[in-house]
Parts: C-alpha cells; structure tokens; sequence
C-alpha cells in the first residue's frame, strides 16, 4: 500500500476496476431489470451540453451518486442514467461565432463532458445514454406529435412572435434587450406567424389538483410555484357594448377570433366583479380590434401601437416594464349603469390572455390605481372597510382587500360582502345576457413551434392543394440535416435543397415542401427519463423497462414513477409542468401507466461565484473569468469594482469592469470553476466531499478555495490512518475476521468499548441523514468517526485492534457513496473485500444495540448549581447509588472542604446537583 496519498493512481485504478466485466459480465454500473429486487429509480436532470461542467453538475450529479450507491448497498437495483439535452439556441450562436455546423459543436462538447464525468466516478449506467439530437431520439418526438395530432391534443393557429428585421429570424425572448435584437441591435417587430400548440390546457384541472392534494415528496415552494402558474381563477366574464363599426359597417367583434354573437361586444374578465360600479376606464391590448381600428385613424395612436409591440411577449416580462398607455378616442356602455367608458391601449394587456381587454377600477385594483395616476383618470370608491379611509394620494394594501370590505356607492349592490356582491352582479349581467360567472386559467396552451434549425423537425409537408399534412408514419423520422451553419440570416433550414428533395404530399402525390419550424427543446426534456429505460428500443416509443423503473412501488398503476428526482429550482415551472403533462398523455394514449413522472422532487442550490462583466457596445454583456480578473477594493475593504490582469481579446490589462457580486455559476456568465482542473490538483473524491460538505443540498454554497483544500487534507488524514492499520501485523486478516465471524465472542476493554459507543452512535446518524439525504451531515459524521480513531491510545491490545478495525470498515461504508475511489482502494488494500466482498455491493453498516449499552456514564457534577467537573456511575445505578459515588468523589471532597450536603438533586442521565 502507498504510504502517500496518491489521488491520480487511486482513481485511475478505481475507474479502470469498475470498468470490469466483474458483475455477472457487465461493468460494475450496467443495470438490467431484475423482479427479484426492490428498484430505484434515481435521475438528475439531464444537462445541456455546453462544453464544460461547472461545479454545480459536479454538486448535482454527486448527490444522485451518493443516494445510489447507499441504496446499492442497502439491496437495492438502482438506475442512475445521463443523457444530453443537446438541441436548443446555444449551438447555433457557437456555429454563428466560430462557423462550424452546431452538430460538430455539440457532439464534441459531449465527448469531453461525458469524459468529465467519468473522471468523477459517477455511477452512470452509460448504457443507456441518450443525447436528444440523435434522430433515434427525436423519432419518437415526432411520433407522438403526430399521435397529438390525431387526438386533438396538438393544433395549428397563428402566434405572436419577436421578429429581427435584419436577421431575418424569430428571437427567443431572452434574445430582446430593451426592445432591440441581441445580434443586430435592430429594433424588434412583433409578427403573426402559423405555428404548432399542444393542448395542455386541457388537463389544467388535473395538474392543479394533484399539486395541491397530492405529489407529498415534493417541495412545497416547488407546489406552489406550478399552483401559480397554473393559475386557477373564479370570476365573471362579462362585455362592455359598443356600436363601433369597420369600414364594410360592421360591428367590431371582442378578439381576433371573436365567436358568433360577439360583434359589438368587448369581453373582459374579472375576479372582482364586486367592483364593477368603480370602473373609470377600460384597456386593451395593442393588438386589439379596437386598438387596430382606432389606429387606422390616429397616427400618433399608431405609433404607439408599434412602440408596444418592442420588447417581450411573455407576462413575466410585462409585469416588471413601465405601464403606459394611450386613448383610443373610442367609448364601450358599461352594462350596469350605461355610462360611456374610455378605451385606452395598454402596454400591460396580452392579447394571448383572456380577451386582451381589462376593466380599470383603480380603487381597488394596485396596477389601475398607478395607471389612473399617471394620465389623470376618475378614481371611484365602490368597497368600504370600517374605520378606515380612502385619500388616494398613494396605494394602500388595504384599498385591494376582498376580505373585509363591503360595497358602497354601487347602487342595488351597495351593502355586500365580496361574495355576495360577485353573486348578485353576476346575477344580473346573466340576465341582460352580457356575462355569467366563469373560471379562468393563467395557463396557456404550450406553443411548440420555434423557426430555428437545430431542433426536431416538425414532421409536417405543406402541399399547395391540401396545406398541412401530416408526414407518414413510415416515413419517421423526419431527420434534420446536420451539415447547417446558421450565418444570422434567418433559418437555414428554408433553404437546404436536401432537407426539401423529393418531397411530396402524402395525399395527392404532388411536389411539396417540408415544414421548417422545429420544436421547442422543452419537448426534448419532456420524457428523456422515460427513453433511458428503454434506449435502444427501436420499434416502440417505451416499452418494458419503462413498466419496470416508472412503477409506482405501491399501486399496480396510477401514481408517480421515477422515485428520485433532482434538478435545479430554475426548472420548477416550465420544465416539470411539461413534464407532467407529457407523461399524463402517453398515459391516456396507453404506453405508461403512471399519472406522475416523478414521485420525489429534490431541488439542489446552486453553487455561488463572483461574476464580472462589462457592457459591449451593441449593449449586450461580455462576461469574465474570475482568474482573469482581480478585485477594486474601497478603504473600508469593500469589493467596489474590478480590473483585468490578464489581456481578454482587445481588452488589455488593468481593464475596469464591473463587480456583480456572486452569482449562480454558469458557462454563459462565465464564473464556473472547471473540475478538470480541480480534479487534476486535489482529485475527484476531494470535489465531491467538498461539494456535500459544505452546505445541505437544497442550500446555496459560495464557493470558497481554502475549504476545498480543507477536504484534501481530511482524505489525507483518513488514507494515513488506513496506512497505519496496513502496517499492523496481520492486519488484512484481522479485517477479514473482524468483517466475517462478527464480534460477539471479543471480549472488548473499557477503552474500546468506548471507542465502538462513539463510532456506532455516529453510525446511527450518519444512517438516518443518508435516509433523508442530508449529506453535509454524514460527512460531519465521517469527521468525527475519525477523530475517534485518531484518538484511540488502546490500538497495541488485540480487542483494542479489532475495533478500530471494525471502526474503519464502519467510516469506508460511510464515506464511500461520497468517496468512493479512496474507500474503495483502501477496502481493498485492508482485506475488507475478502470477508465482505466488493465495497460496491457490500452491506451496509448495522448499528450494534450492543455497543450502544454502556457500562458507566458521566454525569455533569454540579455544586450549589455551579459546574465543578463530572463523576462516573454504573449505567444502572439507582438514585441512592448516585448520591453516594457523587459525594464520595474527588471533585466534591475537594471543593466542599468538609461541608456536609445539605441537598443532592439527581436528573437521570444529566447531572448531580449537591447543595452545601
């Protein structure tokens, strides 16, 4: 055995072991179905294949890895799987940057990453790998597309999309910076463009309900989050009339597909119908037929339509932006009073959500109140609370509160509670045939089509006599040619002859064109998990090993399948929602039998580093790496900015930039720390302790370079300890015994009594944070079972060697899942493996009941209430017995200098009290 702790030669002889066909002819992680066992089925979210793995895959990848090999241990099939999400926006920005095609870009960075994390000695099945631009992969996208197609579930309509005017091309909403493309800096149009949504909307009411009533294994800020977005609300959709008309005479309807008997109407909803005799004002969207029209007319109103129409689309992105506004010059009859009402367009209004119009009441409502503010509108009191009141010079949290109110100024409706009051105006809105109560969904139906190349290929021809039609099924996959390189001028897929030969329409056998939209990459991580049970299936989407590993372990069907999920809390919406919802289909289309994907959800923090940056000047940020930077302080030591201290293309040294403090680590803000480099120096083992040492999974961790080399040492500190046992004589064989025959017939001293209480009562913790997967405290644990051993002065006795023997074999068991290329060459090296077997299958550690019982225990000596040191009782003593070792002991003859007791007071197992 090495006297030194070597960690490239131990981890090298580990992988190549593990490398092995020693596992009934597999490698030692090759999993298959077995019936006999109980299974496990533990998955990290896939990664992006960016190039490089930062430290926070090495923090996530590690967990799933210490929770599969406890398992292992504890008798468990466990599948641990890892694929690439490999389509998406960041391969075709490399291609555009270093003009190579974004597959060569792609599969090159998952060559070296998959290096990366077999550097680390996860225990991935690399079996069943699947990387999501494989078309083996993507087939199967397309497939149940087309399956949604035939349901009903998938449709065809047009969407608002940003639109580069230079580029030529659809931008992602993280694309636009303040109006403006991130490429061109052009300013960036909305356009209405046909594109693809599936309908999960249709199974709103089933994804809510099982967040709120079921999913008990996961977060519930992660519940809550989906309850959120999910967005059930209770109200009353309701119209304002209007007699506005076109230029053919006719009645303006409520929306761009306004239903039949809607013209001359404009629909709102509201959760607070209660308010209706408030309202001052009403808003639309910019893309409105009201807005539209009015526009037509109005230049000024025109221009302004089109400032609206700069910038984002989504309803996270409105909510934080300035609200404006201006007046139509048209009016809609308030349909309870019959007052005239302004109709302004709103910035905040989407068109996609609801009917694109809103009634302002800004009483009550905090949005209205800023917006009537700002241009000067009537504000209408119509809710009363006792004892306060309203003086709208500023918003008041109370002015919004349904709760407590009551209506006044309203009318017939004045006197009611908020219930009472949504009641009776929806009584009587139903009655003049202008509204009924309705419940409404934040949701929307999930748009898939996105006009970029490196994606799944829509599997649709377009034919000029029958339009869309689907792509035959024999004809899958729809194979997306690898050999693109986007140059920024739209999508390159528009005009790849290749992609477009030959092609014909399914139907009348005429020339035809191919779709060129491809998916969104969320329907790539959509079932992935799904796909790694069965990977090399190629005549069916899931099939048996999917029956296998997503099986609810307590229900013959229905329920959650995976039993461990972990990703990072930035995927807790969109990601599982997608999820969830694919899963329910294949569910209803018959190819799984599970309502939930995921029956334990573990949201890991995200591992924290300085971030610099300085703005270019298109206005986009250029990031840099923390080596390349040096930290601006202020007099009272304060981080105040940055500088460079080493050239960054043209930036020289000495560079200012700015400071942004710490930050998640990632590729694209360029502060992650590469375990390459830390691996060569300290080696894996030392990046995953440190990793779960430092802080709970689900906490943050800030990364921190001394206590990286605080974990080395302590590998160090145990590699030596198990060097010095190596050195005892007959040390492989006391292992052996010590693991086999069990330590029943040893007679143990006092001292090592002492020594297995300490090291079995660790053990216990240690098993139960394993349980509930607190890993930074089973590492705590692992510290202090060596510190025990470091201190044990017995090791010369016999009994004093086979506990600290049995001691080690307790703290590899226990380090292993954490460590496990030190614990295995040290199990092996000690003779561990002869009696145990491979440290890979060997059992877990069971506590000793036994070594828990202790002969004599200390209790805290207490005189007239003040510690003066301890005394040793029999662990059976009575309180008679106590009294009389207490005063009898040299601490208490010492400091009551011949005083009698006048009182000794006994807690059991704590301390004795004596009163002099």
């Amino acid at each position: 055995m090495q006297d030194k702790y070597q960690h490239l030669d131990v981890e090298k002889a580990a992988h190549a072991h593990w490398a092995q066909p020693l596992w009934n002819g597999r490698d030692a992680y090759r999993v298959i179905e077995d019936a006999s066992k109980k299974k496990f089925y533990a998955c990290s979210m896939l990664p992006y294949p960016s190039g490089k793995l930062h430290m926070g895959h090495v923090r996530n990848y590690t967990i799933n890895d210490m929770l599969t090999r406890y398992l292992r241990m504890n008798g468990y099939n466990v599948l641990m799987p890892m694929g690439w999400d490999a389509f998406g926006l960041p391969a075709e920005n490399a291609a555009l940057k270093n003009g190579v095609p974004p597959a060569k870009w792609t599969y090159e960075n998952i060559a070296y990453m998959k290096s990366q994390m077999q550097a680390m000695g996860l225990a991935i099945d690399w079996s069943r790998e699947v990387a999501t631009c494989d078309p083996q992969y993507y087939k199967w996208n397309q497939w149940l597309f087309l399956k949604m197609l035939e349901k009903g579930i998938a449709y065809r309509k047009t969407q608002i999309v940003n639109w580069d005017p230079v580029d030529q091309t659809v931008l992602a909403n993280e694309q636009v910076i303040d109006g403006k493309g991130w490429r061109t800096g052009a300013t960036v149009e909305k356009r209405e463009i046909p594109g693809y949504y599936l309908k999960i909307t249709d199974y709103a009411q089933e994804l809510l309900g099982q967040v709120q009533d079921g999913l008990p294994g996961w977060p519930e800020r992660v519940k809550l989050m989906q309850e959120n977005w999910i967005g059930k609300s209770e109200g009353v959709r309701f119209a304002f009339t209007h007699d506005i008309k076109d230029d053919t005479g006719a009645l303006i309807g409520s929306s761009v597909d306004a239903p039949a008997g809607a013209s001359g109407r404009m629909y709102v909803f509201t959760t607070r119908a209660d308010t209706i005799m408030g309202v001052t004002f009403c808003a639309v969207a910019p893309e409105h037929p009201l807005a539209v029209h009015a526009a037509q007319s109005n230049a000024k109103l025109a221009a302004f339509i089109e400032e609206c129409k700069a910038g984002g689309t989504t309803e996270a992105e409105l909510a934080v932006k300035e609200k404006l506004g201006m007046p139509t010059g048209l009016q809609v009859t308030h349909p309870l009073t019959g007052r005239a009402i302004d109709v302004w367009v709103g910035n905040y209004v989407l068109m996609g959500y609801g009917d694109g119009a809103v009634m302002g009441v800004p009483a009550h409502d905090e949005r209205d109140f800023a917006f009537a503010k700002k241009y000067n509108l009537p504000i209408h009191d119509v809710v009363h609370v006792d004892g306060l009141t309203y003086d709208h010079a500023q918003w008041q949290d109370w002015y919004g509160d349904k709760q407590r109110g009551v209506t006044v100024n309203s009318d017939v409706f004045s006197g009611l509670s908020y219930k009472e009051a949504v009641n009776a105006v929806a009584k009587a809105l139903a009655a003049l045939g202008l509204g009924e109560k309705k419940t409404t969904w934040r949701l929307r139906d999930w748009g898939v089509s996105r006009q970029r190349y490196w994606g799944t290929p829509i599997p649709i021809i377009h034919c000029d006599e029958h339009g869309a039609v689907p792509v035959p099924e024999k004809d899958l996959p729809v194979v997306l040619p690898m050999d693109c390189i986007p140059d920024g001028s739209g999508n390159p897929l528009h005009k790849h002859e290749g992609f477009h030969a030959g092609v014909v329409c399914p139907i009348c056998g005429k020339a035809a064109r191919r779709e060129t939209d491809t998916m969104d990459t969320f329907v790539d991580s959509s079932w992935y998990f799904m796909r790694y049970c069965d990977p090399h299936n190629t005549d069916a989407m899931v099939a048996g090993g999917t029956d296998y590993w997503m099986r609810d372990q307590n229900l013959a069907t229905g329920g959650s399948g995976m039993d461990q999920y972990i990703g990072g809390i930035e995927h807790a919406i969109l990601h599982l929602l997608y999820a969830r919802f694919w899963t329910k289909v294949m569910r209803d289309l018959g190819l799984v039998k599970v309502d939930e994907p995921f029956t334990k959800l573990l949201t890991q923090g995200m591992v924290l580093n300085h971030i610099y940056s300085r703005r270019t000047d298109k206005g986009g940020k250029e990031y840099f790496w923390p080596h390349d930077v040096e930290h601006v302080f202020d007099a009272a030591g304060k981080i105040v900015g940055a500088k460079l201290i080493n050239a960054v293309g043209d930036l020289l040294v000495g560079t200012p930039i700015d400071y942004e403090g710490v930050g998640t680590m990632s590729k694209s803000k360029n502060n992650g720390v590469d375990p390459q480099a830390l691996i060569a120096k300290y080696g894996a083992d030392t990046a995953r302790l440190y990793t779960m040492f430092t802080a709970p999974p689900e906490a943050t961790l800030e990364w921190n370079d001394a206590a990286v080399e605080g974990s080395y040492r302590f590998l160090r500190r145990v590699w030596n300890f198990g060097y010095k046992l190596s050195a005892m004589d007959s040390g492989a064989a006391r292992a052996s015994t010590a693991g086999a025959t069990g330590l029943k017939d040893v007679e143990f001293s006092k001292e090592a009594k002492a020594l297995r209480l300490e090291m079995h009562t660790v053990l216990k913790q240690v098993d139960y944070d394993y349980q509930r997967m607190q890993y930074n405290t089973v590492v705590s644990g692992a510290m202090k079972m060596i510190n025990a051993l470091e201190d044990f002065k017995a090791l010369d006795s016999a009994d004093g060697q086979v506990a600290v023997i049995e001691g080690f074999g307790i703290l590899l068991r226990c380090l292993y899942p954490a460590t496990p290329h030190l614990a295995h060459a040290l199990w092996a090296e000690l003779g561990y493996a002869g009696a145990l077997g491979d440290i890979l299958d060997a059992p877990w550690p069971q506590v000793d009941d036994s070594a828990l019982q202790q002969d004599e225990i200390e209790l805290v000596l207490q005189i007239n209430g003040k510690l003066r040191g301890s005394v040793l009782v029999p662990s059976g003593a009575d309180k008679a017995a106590i009294e009389k070792l207490a005063l009898a002991c040299d601490t208490f003859v010492q400091f009551a200098a011949g005083a009698p007791a006048k009182k000794v007071v006994v807690v059991p197992g704590r301390l004795v009290n004596v009163v002099i």
